[in-house]
């Protein structure tokens, strides 16, 4: 057999992972938001002696640090997106960069209920003023940055939004943390409110532990749906209905075996086995899978199967 022309039938495994994505330069564009509103409040707090601006910095500091690690994941997976020392390209790497998110995620929701608990039982002085300025400051700040956050990838993605359930996790991970530390602005606002002008100081620490407990639910949602990617859980319900109703459509076909995984965001491998008494070739059963299902990587078995068939365990196989 001849094999000068092996590489027709060689591919990469990149699956547009080397592109920069809408999601990254929304995501590097926050964090330099983040980065330089930590520096003035750090700077400002320093300088003028309030503590309140200068705890409200260092706060600013770690969620600038959490995207940091999203920027991070984003640029690792670009990069490598060529390296066939991974088997499906680096799509995972979002998933592991949403993963990651989501603990530091947690860890911040502990901290925050600790610290409003310590609070509920040792009541401290609030200087008023100084404090709504900076929960006002953080509003205005991580508002403007959940809301370059929120949108939806064009292009790809976009087009598979409709059919799949994961997305670019990574890109939901930098949204939370800046949506977690809206909520906390928020919540510290009207508690500082209720204490200034209703004298219900209990109020600050028992918006403290709100905050803690909503945080922790967005967390555990994002903890879920990244470990699912990371442990290779079949994909979705629909996404396998739909290539097993295309191909058995003939009448004559059928899927003895099917694995559908997630390899990035929105994109699909699948290990199929058919049995057919008339079995086709393996890439006429792949070109029946529709390109808007995000299926990027098929291994397909074809089987042959027929009574008093002389070779009833003949086999081809296909890749693309």
């Amino acid at each position: 057999m001849h094999h000068e022309n092996i590489g027709l039938w060689r591919h990469d495994h990149t699956f547009g992972q080397d592109r920069k994505s809408q999601g990254e330069q929304k995501t590097i564009l926050v964090a330099v938001i983040t980065a330089s509103m930590m520096v003035v409040e750090i700077v400002a707090g320093l300088t003028s002696g309030s503590m309140a601006l200068l705890a409200d910095g260092l706060h600013m500091a770690s969620h600038a640090a959490a995207l940091g690690l999203n920027v991070f994941a984003y640029a690792y997976a670009r990069r490598h997106a060529g390296d066939p020392r991974f088997s499906f390209g680096t799509g995972k790497v979002n998933a592991l960069g949403g993963f990651s998110g989501a603990v530091l995620l947690g860890v911040f929701a502990l901290i925050m209920a600790w610290e409003s608990i310590k609070r509920i039982v040792s009541p401290v002085g609030i200087a008023f003023d100084q404090a709504i300025f900076v929960a006002v400051i953080g509003l205005v700040v991580n508002g403007v940055s959940a809301f370059i956050l929120q949108g939806k990838e064009h292009g790809h993605d976009h087009a598979h939004d409709h059919h799949h359930h994961h997305h670019d996790h990574n890109l939901r991970s930098a949204y939370l943390h800046v949506l977690a530390d809206a909520l906390t602005s928020i919540l510290a606002i009207i508690a500082l409110l209720s204490a200034k002008y209703s004298k219900l100081v209990w109020m600050d620490p028992l918006m403290g532990v709100l905050g803690a407990v909503l945080v922790s639910r967005w967390s555990l949602g994002l903890l879920r749906s990244t470990s699912h990617i990371l442990l290779d859980r079949e994909g979705p319900e629909n996404i396998r209905r739909k290539i097993r109703e295309i191909i058995e459509r003939d009448g004559d076909s059928r899927i003895a075996d099917l694995h559908l995984w997630a390899i990035g965001p929105n994109i699909y491998s699948a290990a199929i086995s058919v049995v057919a008494s008339h079995p086709m070739e393996p890439e006429q059963y792949k070109k029946l899978i529709p390109e808007d299902l995000g299926v990027v990587h098929v291994t397909l078995e074809v089987c042959r199967c027929r009574d008093f068939d002389s070779d009833p365990g003949r086999t081809k196989t296909g890749r693309f």
